[in-house]
């Protein structure tokens, strides 16, 4: 037995996961794929086994975005506001008077795409914003996972520029891009990101196929185990959710990794231009950098510091760690997350990536993390 799968079956037999998958791959292809557990009850979990990528779904908006820059519809620092009307006159949130009224105050600068991309426009979830939380509770604004345009009319918790918090923004960069493409963004994914890179099962929509391979969603309980739980994301959605609503395999999304790796291209398909794709890895926020996701949600999420060590900087829609991780990746890679704890990097200096799926609840399992950790080390170590 290969060590990684020895790492994957052990993690099934503790109980750290039900079912688990990875698959790790260079410029060139897939050097890897490894699967242990089931996706549900008497269904191996595999390599192509369909999961929410929740917010892996945001690299995949942010390239489509990126597209719309290249062809000069969109723009990376220019106000937003002349795209979507709804963003030009932003309020932020200072709290809540004696009275519990929230205080709002107009923004002091306006909000811009890179804004949105690295998660610097003022933008939070309530999932780790206690504020953000109280004011969507306070005007019954539903959970993102609605995929209801109501989720999008919080407002800022400070003012562009001025921070780095986790949040909505790149659901608005999905309404960027459809605003000035005329089109659903699941018409343009399709057409310009997935479609091109080969990604037949990622999509907005579970297709039959794909329901076929789909896995369970899980819950860890108090006492440490795993019992499944009912939950899909709207099928017939108000709006696709640019920041969260992807279903797709951890091989699908290994294409998605190596065409980064390859400066914009994969098997022909040249999908951003190289010099879109240097942009994009740079660290956008420096000096600020990007701070603990410190849970107001312990159902959906634990606290979140990767590499507490380290100063990270943010992309245009990817985490940068700005030092050498020991045993693993390079300094300078990309990476990111999503809510079932699926789990990407991208090391464009050491020429590998790597993507974990499964489908567990909260965010952020430090078992799963783990998990990953290993994964990392055996693809550096091979």
């Amino acid at each position: 037995m290969s060590a990684l799968k020895r790492l994957l079956e052990e993690a099934v037999a503790s109980g750290a996961v039900r079912g688990v998958a990875v698959t790790a791959g260079d410029a060139a292809g897939t050097l890897v794929e490894a699967a242990a557990g089931e996706r549900a009850p008497g269904a191996a979990m595999a390599a192509d086994t369909v999961c929410w990528i929740a917010s892996m779904t945001k690299a995949v908006t942010t390239t489509a975005a990126l597209q719309q820059v290249e062809k000069g519809r969109l723009a990376l620092d220019t106000p937003i506001g002349a795209v979507l009307p709804d963003l030009a006159k932003p309020l932020v949130l200072e709290g809540y008077s004696p009275g519990g009224e929230p205080v709002l105050r107009p923004a002091r600068r306006p909000i811009t795409l890179r804004h949105l991309l690295t998660h610097t426009s003022g933008f939070s979830y309530n999932t780790w914003n206690a504020n953000i939380d109280r004011y969507m509770a306070a005007n019954d604004i539903p959970g993102t996972g609605s995929c209801r345009l109501k989720t999008l009319t919080t407002p800022l918790v400070f003012d562009p520029g001025d921070a780095w918090e986790y949040g909505i923004g790149i659901d608005w960069a999905g309404r960027a891009v459809e605003a000035v493409t005329g089109r659903r963004l699941r018409e343009v994914l399709a057409d310009e990101v997935l479609g091109p890179l080969g990604m037949g099962d990622t999509g907005f929509r579970i297709g039959q196929p794909q329901r076929a391979r789909l896995a369970f969603m899980n819950r860890r309980t108090a006492d440490g185990g795993i019992t499944p739980i009912p939950f899909e994301m709207p099928q017939e959605p108000e709006f696709d959710m640019g920041g969260g609503g992807l279903y797709g395999t951890a091989r699908d999304y290994l294409r998605f990794c190596r065409m980064w790796l390859n400066r914009g291209a994969l098997d022909g398909a040249q999908v951003l231009s190289e010099a879109m794709v240097a942009e994009a890895m740079r660290d956008s926020i420096s000096p600020l950098a990007v701070r603990p996701m410190v849970t107001a949600q312990p159902g959906r999420s634990h606290d979140l510091d990767l590499f507490p060590d380290m100063r990270k900087g943010w992309g245009l829609s990817f985490l940068i760690n700005e030092q050498d991780v020991p045993g693993g990746r390079a300094a300078g890679s990309m990476a990111w997350a999503g809510l079932a704890n699926t789990y990407y990097w991208i090391d464009p200096g050491r020429g590998r990536a790597g993507v974990l799926t499964t489908q567990l609840m909260p965010f952020a399992d430090p078992r799963v993390l783990e998990i990953f950790a290993g994964f990392e080390r055996l693809v550096y170590a091979a």
